[in-house]
């Protein structure tokens, strides 16, 4: 027999641990760690560091009294040489009233000489019949007989209704406010993508625009120009400008190096470049830009409407404060109607934009020309003859009018009478039980530790970058005297928004699974995106008194439209060969849902829900009416008092929270959308 050899066992010898590894075992332990370490100094911290849970007044940075003190130099001193800084402001107010004046004479007032009670009317505004036909008109050449029949029903919903006299003094501040706020966003865009360094100083300020609450701006706009239609027109320009900027950014990038190689080549100048081939090329991207200045623009009609706005903005913040639920309902209403057709026919000629433009015939007169110009200058001389014959062509007489207002409050009163202790309970349970609890628990936490956890955050989802950004901007809450008054935003802020994704989600999975569900439930949140926030308060007030409970309702019911519609987007998109490599592998349908579905469209909810934090961060402000004792009762009490530092500073923190609030979800999605692709 052959010599027998033993068997070698081959050594298993430890592998090096990659630093990937590492990290990624030390993350795991990294949250743990911290959030022990923060309950210990919550419960323990207070007797040696009492600094870090109630910020010293003696550190407070005295921002309020900073920007007051810049305010009245601005409107006492300050000086360009040959005019002050106020003889700027009345400058660009006068020319904003005048074609103001305009349109309000063309829609609703007329031509008048002299002031006030003494004015006299020379000639009529145009008819009410003058107006519907026309805006049948531009829907006929936006989009043909059916948008003609939409705007046509939406028109004649405000003079049915008793609504036209208001919706004209609206349309008015419309008509100068958009193409006002589409000329400067279309030009700061434009100096945005040319200029890489005026990019990089304009974006944050457009973050400010859109984040900081209006009423904290409509302060500095009442001080700097004045009560009246003017001044509001400015505060509905800075709210409605930032969107167009940021689309004629977008737009510009977006047009074909192709285009912009055959402007080269055919010699165009910087000038020529940028309006004959660029912006023409961009029109129907432009043209979504306009659409969202005109839907904001509607959104701002209320609060506009506090410093003399006017119209169906005064007629719905009337209505709240006499608690006229039907009154109120019926003028918001009034503004779904303006909105929606409005924006239908922004949409349609957005669409236009895109097609190739239809020839002009050759030859031909004005007529042929021109149609539909022609045709409403018919009208315009035929409804003015005619309502001299027939006064009831030129005003729509009352007794055509019909009402649902004693409707609605009957509702409301009969809902009270039957179910009073039934939504009383609800409303104590929940009060008791969730609300007061978390804002104890909020208010009690130490600043410097809330400050770290964000801080720690931010490095986790983004980078030091991250960290630092969201570091500072909360200890400026801090050091402004604001996180009190910030940690009760922050509580009815998070707790609505818990109710709206609970709500939200849900239905938008339902409504992702079935399409005659979906095109009900959009029209339902389109109302919903279109209603005027304030209409929300008045049933809820009506039902509920005021408190918090009142305002988290209220936010809950504005705030929920996000959490659905991205759901349902979220869902959408969802490549239909993976559900169908889902089935072949025997998935149910439920996990294809929660282990395919949800899971990829995770990143669209996570982005839903940053839509919805702010829609419920805007519309907090607006329930400082309701009695809350958050940052939007500061604003709304520094506008009262018409102090422009308070409400900037109490404005700004709500900002700061806003954008917090979407750095870290975008960092998060972000992260998660790179997981999973």
């Amino acid at each position: 027999m052959g010599a027998s050899f033993p068997v070698l066992q081959p050594v298993s010898e430890p592998i090096p641990e990659s630093p990937a590894a590492r990290g990624a075992a030390r993350a795991r332990w990294l949250w743990p760690a911290a959030l022990a370490l923060f309950v210990l100094f919550w419960q323990f911290g207070e007797g040696f560091a009492k600094w870090a849970f109630t910020y010293p007044r003696a550190w407070e940075v005295p921002a309020a009294r900073w920007i007051g003190r810049a305010t009245k130099w601005l409107v006492d001193e300050a000086s360009f040489g040959l005019f002050t800084f106020t003889d700027l402001t009345r400058f660009l107010a006068d020319i904003i009233d005048l074609p103001y004046r305009l349109a309000l004479g063309l829609l609703s007032s007329g031509l008048l000489s002299g002031q006030g009670s003494s004015a006299v009317q020379h000639l009529p505004p145009l008819s009410w019949l003058a107006v519907i036909a026309i805006v049948a008109l531009i829907g006929h050449h936006a989009g043909g007989v059916r948008l003609a029949a939409l705007v046509t029903a939406c028109f004649g919903f405000l003079a049915v209704f008793g609504q036209w006299t208001s919706a004209m003094v609206t349309l008015a501040s419309i008509l100068v406010a958009v193409p006002i706020g589409v000329m400067a966003g279309l030009l700061l865009g434009l100096a945005a993508w040319r200029w890489p360094v005026f990019e990089r100083m304009l974006v944050p300020v457009l973050d400010l625009m859109q984040t900081i609450p209006v009423f904290a701006y409509l302060v500095p706009v009442l001080v700097f120009f004045g009560f009246g239609p003017t001044a509001a027109i400015v505060a509905t320009l800075i709210y409605a400008l930032p969107p167009m900027a940021r689309v004629t950014i977008l737009a510009m990038r977006s047009v074909p190096a192709e285009i912009r190689d055959l402007g080269n080549m055919v010699g165009c100048s910087r000038r020529q470049m940028t309006w004959k081939v660029m912006v023409p090329s961009a029109k129907d991207s432009l043209m979504v830009g306009v659409n969202q200045v005109i839907m904001l623009s509607l959104n701002m009609v209320i609060i506009a409407s506090m410093i003399g706005a006017g119209g169906l903005g005064f007629d719905v913040l009337a209505a709240l404060r006499r608690l006229d639920i039907g009154a109120g309902l019926e003028a918001g209403l009034a503004i779904v109607a303006l909105a929606v057709a409005l924006d239908r026919l922004s949409q349609a000629y957005a669409e236009k934009a895109g097609r190739p433009a239809a020839g002009i015939p050759a030859g031909g007169g004005f007529v042929s020309r021109h149609p539909y110009l022609v045709a409403a200058l018919a009208v315009v001389v035929t409804t003015f003859l005619a309502g001299l014959a027939v006064p009831a062509l030129q005003s729509f007489p009352e007794s055509w009018q019909v009402s649902t207002g004693t409707f609605w409050s009957e509702v409301v009163r009969w809902i009270n009478v039957n179910f009073f202790d039934t939504l009383e309970a609800i409303r104590n349970v929940i009060l008791l039980n969730i609300l007061v609890p978390l804002k104890r628990l909020l208010g009690d936490l130490p600043w410097a530790g809330v400050v770290a956890l964000l801080a720690l955050s931010g490095y986790r989802l983004g980078g030091l970058r991250l960290a630092a950004l969201v570091g500072a901007l909360s200890f400026l809450i801090a050091a402004t005297g604001q996180w009190e008054k910030a940690a009760i935003t922050v509580y009815l802020c998070g707790i609505s928004v818990v109710f709206a994704c609970l709500i939200g989600v849900p239905l938008g999975i339902l409504a992702a699974e079935r399409a005659g569900l979906w095109r009900w439930l959009q029209l339902v949140i389109d109302t919903l995106q279109t209603l005027p926030s304030f209409v929300y308060l008045m049933p809820v007030v009506m039902l509920f008194r005021v408190g918090d409970f009142t305002a988290m309702i209220a936010v809950v019911a504005y705030a929920v439209v996000p959490a659905i519609r991205y759901t349902v987007l979220g869902l959408q998109r969802v490549d239909p060969r993976v559900v169908e490599a889902g089935r072949a592998m025997g998935c149910t349908q439920g996990q294809i849902l929660a282990k395919i579905k949800l899971k990829l469209a995770l990143p669209e909810i996570l982005l839903g829900l940053n839509q919805t934090i702010m829609f419920a961060l805007s519309m907090l402000v607006i329930t400082a009416l309701v009695g809350t004792r958050d940052l939007g009762q500061e604003v709304y009490i520094a506008l009262t008092k018409a102090d422009t530092g308070r409400g900037l500073v109490a404005g700004l923190s709500v900002a700061f929270i806003a954008i917090i609030a979407d750095r870290l979800i975008s960092a998060g999605a972000n992260r998660i959308r790179e997981r999973v692709s």
